[in-house]
């Protein structure tokens, strides 16, 4: 069996909790590599829409192992609400999870040190979720965090709270003339955590790696996408971990040649939530039929999604440096209705044209996108199981995609359910499913 890694080619929120969904009958276990409670994995089953926000979208598969890796950063307290809103629902969690003992943790002042900051940047702010997650990664890299498993040993509990507070209280808060932390009220409060999470802490690369080596197979959960990255995104807008496919190794403690495949998820058009550059952008009535066809509000905080053509510089970027060996299209219906639909080929600045993705955001917000435009199909594609069903546009369109990056599309998403997906029978993605 193959080792897949599944990430977003974009600036997330591409469907990648369906495809997981969808795909995690094919492994054996699900594995996470990165980010916070900020990423949220949408899965529908019949007709009812499930949030996930940490835990893996395979625990919604009977008797899947679901690892929250060490790349991640943890917010006690949000974890043990979405354990139990999925326990409601019936899921057995306490069976299927397991969290790195080497996940670092978030705090209160981590929260707040977030909305101080983004108040300070005024109208450059990055447009974050405001729930520590870029400063617990700060923590992490200044060697000041703490990890999950501190919370195991009250006396080293105690003393890194201890040390932590104080810091905090003198370095942060009070100089901003903010509430310092109680420190005996915090180690009372993720003493708790502690307790409640302990049956699930474990040493998952000791875990994942032994899993391998008796041939089981692992679908490597990503969350947010590439366009998000800490170091190959839009930055400063982006997220504070790695979301390419490198970040499945460290934040998951798996050697690079375990990676068989790689998975790269693609809506038909393209969407980011909050600030930064984003050179497709509509501001039209196509902006405004793809925001309410497609529900383009954020699943982490509602907000609504800016809305554009797909860019095909994004996706040949992602490609690249992912090696992406097959695609997943979703939300192709969504453009059922569209007379015409265009894809930015290259981007227009000054006098030149760029073909290859920048890393200057300030080219970027003054570029223009050099669109081809192809015709829409003008029919209904959500109950269509079989490739060869699409209307001929459709596969054209499909085809323009498949040219520009010279990838395969392996998968379309046809609607939000399940069965609403077509696998080709002749791609990588069918074979790693056979």
């Amino acid at each position: 069996m193959s080792n897949i890694a599944l990430l977003g080619t974009q600036w997330g929120d591409e469907g990648k909790g369906k495809i997981i969904d969808l795909l995690t009958p094919y492994f054996d276990i699900v594995a996470r590599w990165q980010g916070g409670h900020n990423a949220g994995h949408t899965v529908n089953i019949k007709g009812k829409e499930i949030i996930l926000h940490l835990v893996p979208s395979g625990i919604l598969c009977e008797d899947k192992k679901c690892v929250i890796g060490n790349g991640l950063v943890i917010d006690p307290e949000a974890l043990l609400r979405e354990i139990r809103y999925l326990e409601e629902l019936g899921y057995n969690v306490r069976k299927n999870l397991l969290i790195s003992d080497r996940a670092h943790l978030i705090f209160p002042h981590h929260r707040r040190c977030e909305d101080f900051t983004e108040g300070l940047r005024g109208k450059k702010k990055i447009d974050t979720t405001s729930r520590g997650i870029g400063p617990a990664y700060e923590s992490k890299y200044a060697r000041e965090g703490l990890r999950v498993i501190d919370l195991m040993n009250p006396a080293v509990l105690r003393e890194k709270i201890h040390s932590l507070s104080d810091m905090v209280n003198r370095r942060f808060l009070e100089p901003c003339g903010l509430k310092p932390l109680d420190r005996e009220a915090l180690l009372v409060q993720y003493a708790a955590y502690g307790d409640d999470l302990r049956e699930f802490i474990v040493d998952t690369s000791l875990f994942l790696n032994q899993e391998m080596d008796k041939g089981k197979s692992i679908l490597f959960e990503g969350a947010q996408g590439t366009q998000l990255d800490i170091d190959h995104g839009t930055y400063p807008y982006v997220t504070s971990s790695s979301a390419v496919v490198g970040g499945a190794c460290t934040g998951l403690g798996i050697g690079p040649t375990r990676i068989d495949g790689v998975l790269g998820v693609s809506k038909a058009y393209t969407t980011r939530v909050g600030a930064g550059p984003f050179p497709t952008e509509l501001s039209d009535r196509n902006s405004a039929s793809i925001l309410e066809r497609g529900h383009e509000y954020g699943a982490t905080t509602g907000r609504e999604r800016r809305c554009g053509w797909l860019d095909m510089v994004v996706l040949k970027y992602a490609c690249r440096i992912n090696h992406i060996d097959s695609l997943a299209l979703t939300k192709l219906d969504v453009l059922d209705t569209f007379e015409d639909i265009s894809i930015c080929i290259g981007y227009c600045y000054k006098n030149s044209v760029i073909r290859d993705f920048p890393a200057e955001s300030w080219i970027l917000e003054a570029c223009t996108p050099q669109y081809t435009t192809v015709k829409g199909w003008k029919a209904d594609t959500s109950s269509l199981k079989e490739f060869t069903d699409l209307p001929e546009k459709a596969k054209d369109y499909i085809k323009k995609i498949e040219d520009l990056v010279e990838t395969e599309v392996g998968l379309i998403s046809t609607g939000a359910e399940r069965d609403q997906t077509i696998i080709r029978k002749d791609s990588r993605l069918s074979r790693w499913t056979a």
